[in-house]
């Protein structure tokens, strides 16, 4: 990574498979530093390589992500692999703990490579939130509802991603789970006291400090411990996460234009929050009129850049770029698929 400029701290979304004039435009503002990737803007593997390709003619530096977690949470669907949920997973470590591990490790690889493959840097990933049947939003998006076994589970799946050559990205810090309420549509309130939430969610972020590169807040607000949502608190990504946990990696603001964000209802007020808070990159999707709003704001001030996020770039291992010619994946497809039928 020697030798790369900082990147721009905002990270913006394209409206469909190709970029339009526009967008070309936007990507190249200092402000910008990354782009995520949703359903709309994959058709087929052939387009989604020449997407990448324009993007990286466009800017070689850029860091693109998108959320393939598995699941209900894949973004690329056809003709990618289809992987199980992070809640399959744990389901397997429940029968057969060594079985648990070898495949969450198998998992993290393959979603990695698949996508390094295809030119991504990065999968917001793992989900390091508890299992709870209540919530709407997280579900069987996360290992398990015993902290243990998502430490044990998480610690696989983040190797799985680091020997294909991904950085990983823990969610929804401090744990967004237990709360019943979708952030995508509402704000969550997790009134637990503050010992419940420190000694099971926030103990799952505090072990796998060593192992995560990066790190997401949730959109939700923990009144035992800050009247903020984590994503905009001060106590939780300065005081808890710098300062206590010593994390050094990257810190990513959920979307902005969610509606749990909302809450604060200037675009470039919540920027602002989310940056003095301690995020180095902030998201904003699905609302390019913000997203301008905020990319004029920020060349309009010092917060413009920073070197920190350079580290998530991708470093593919060697064999990524003759991926689908190697008896790994393929021995990778029978399993998952195996499993699958099962």
């Amino acid at each position: 990574m020697d030798g790369i400029r900082p990147l721009g701290v905002l990270m913006v979304d394209i409206e469909g498979v190709s970029l339009n004039s526009s967008e070309i435009a936007l990507l190249q503002r200092r402000s910008i530093g990354g782009l995520i990737l949703f359903s709309r803007n994959y058709e087929s593997p052939e387009q989604l390589r020449d997407l990448i390709g324009s993007l990286r003619t466009l800017r070689k530096d850029l860091l693109i992500a998108v959320d393939q977690e598995g699941g209900r949470v894949q973004r690329f669907r056809d003709k990618f692999l289809s992987l199980p949920s992070l809640g399959e997973i744990g389901k397997v470590y429940e029968e057969n703990t060594n079985k648990g591990i070898k495949f969450a490790t198998l998992c993290g690889w393959a979603m990695a490579a698949e996508l390094l493959y295809y030119g991504i840097d990065l999968s917001f990933a793992p989900v390091l939130d508890l299992q709870n049947v209540d919530s709407r939003v997280i579900g069987d998006r996360a290992f398990s509802a015993n902290p243990t076994a998502v430490i044990n589970l998480a610690k696989a799946y983040i190797q799985g991603m680091n020997s294909a050559g991904m950085r990983a990205c823990g969610k929804h810090y401090p744990g967004h789970g237990t709360v019943e309420a979708d952030s995508h549509t509402e704000l969550p309130v997790d009134g637990r006291p503050a010992e419940s939430i420190l000694s099971n969610d926030f103990r799952i972020f505090a072990e796998l400090k060593e192992h995560l590169d990066g790190v997401m807040p949730a959109h939700v607000i923990y009144p035992a411990i800050d009247d903020h949502s984590a994503g905009y608190s001060e106590v939780w990504i300065k005081d808890k996460l710098r300062q206590g946990l010593k994390f050094e990696g990257v810190v990513f603001s959920d979307d902005l234009s969610m509606e749990a964000a909302k809450k604060i209802s200037s675009s470039k007020e919540r920027a602002k929050m989310a940056l003095n808070a301690g995020c180095d990159m902030i998201l904003v999707c699905n609302d390019r009129v913000s997203a301008l709003e905020i990319s004029d704001w920020l060349e309009s001030k010092s917060y413009c850049q920073s070197d920190r996020i350079t580290r998530m770039r991708s470093v593919p291992t060697e064999g990524i770029k003759n991926l689908f010619k190697r008896r790994k994946w393929i021995s990778a497809v029978e399993t998952i698929n195996s499993f699958a039928l099962n």
